[in-house]
């Protein structure tokens, strides 16, 4: 009876060894599972839609208005310049026809600047929307 007891305990080698392994999964879980770049690449698909839809905004103002964007802000400029009331006030030309509310950037955008930036090329006359504050060193615009 004593050499089958022996063959059903567990030895101190074999449970350090489980453990080794168990610790070692659960390292390389947590090292690739970054939840603050999760966070950020999350942050930063929204931002791939928030300037295509400022983009597909803009199209749609140019479009009603015979191929000419109408704002009473003004013409697009030509130098690049934040979107918001502290900059290029976009917001009475595309909401609420073209867009319901303004796209602000997840982490840092407010009224005032909503982290993104406009600018139109003078001679190819191609609009840019660019994010300001994209993470991961992504460059996120859309033209059209």
């Amino acid at each position: 009876m004593n050499d089958e007891m022996k063959s059903r305990g567990v030895t101190l080698i074999e449970l350090v060894i489980v453990i080794a392994i168990l610790a070692l999964l659960t390292g390389t879980a947590i090292l690739s599972f970054d939840p603050a770049q999760q966070l950020a690449r999350a942050r930063n698909t929204q931002r791939w839609s928030h300037v295509q839809s400022y983009i597909n905004a803009i199209s749609e103002n140019i479009a009603d208005n015979n191929n000419v964007f109408t704002c009473a802000a003004g013409p697009i400029p030509t130098s690049t310049i934040v979107l918001g009331t502290s900059g290029y006030n976009i917001a009475g030309c595309i909401t609420p026809t073209y867009i319901v509310s303004l796209p602000l950037d997840p982490q840092t955008g407010t009224s005032t600047d909503t982290g993104y930036s406009i600018v139109q090329n003078a001679s190819t006359s191609v609009i840019t929307v660019t994010s300001d504050d994209a993470e991961l060193g992504d460059a996120i615009s859309a033209s059209r």
